[in-house]
């Protein structure tokens, strides 16, 4: 009994403790031509697993499609990587004080952090890139 307590807390803390951290982010809704509601739920989703797997140290705060006004470089990079559709996403982060990787800078937010997230035809969305720019 106290060895499967055990396991289970340091299983629960293994979880909560690696990655960024997204319990508290603010998915911010726009009205899109171009894409659905569930494709663009779906792309957040993604951006956030992602974000969740490789942004130790960092708060995910707010994430949002960037809006159809980006639908010439969202076809650009669908061009650029040969498949059917990509997605511009937007979010604002915080990074605590050992700067996630050491990439970022250290007790910083950021914002305006663009996820580039790409799919096949009928595909499940993927992470491309991300960055400013």
């Amino acid at each position: 009994m106290k060895r499967t307590v055990c396991l289970a807390l340091l299983l629960v803390l293994i979880l909560t403790g690696c990655g960024g951290n997204v319990s508290q982010v603010e998915i911010q809704e726009v009205p899109s031509q171009i894409y659905s509601e569930a494709e663009i739920d779906a792309a957040v989703d993604t951006a956030i697993r992602y974000f969740r797997q490789h942004f130790s140290g960092c708060t995910l705060t707010q994430i949002a499609y960037a809006g159809d006004e980006k639908a010439a470089a969202m076809e650009e990079w669908a061009d650029q990587a040969q498949v059917e559709a990509a997605i511009i996403l937007v979010s604002s982060f915080d990074v605590d004080a050992s700067g996630g990787d050491g990439s970022l800078n250290p007790n910083s937010t950021y914002t305006g952090w663009q996820w580039i997230l790409v799919r096949s035809a009928n595909g499940t969305w993927e992470h491309r890139d991300h960055g400013y720019g």
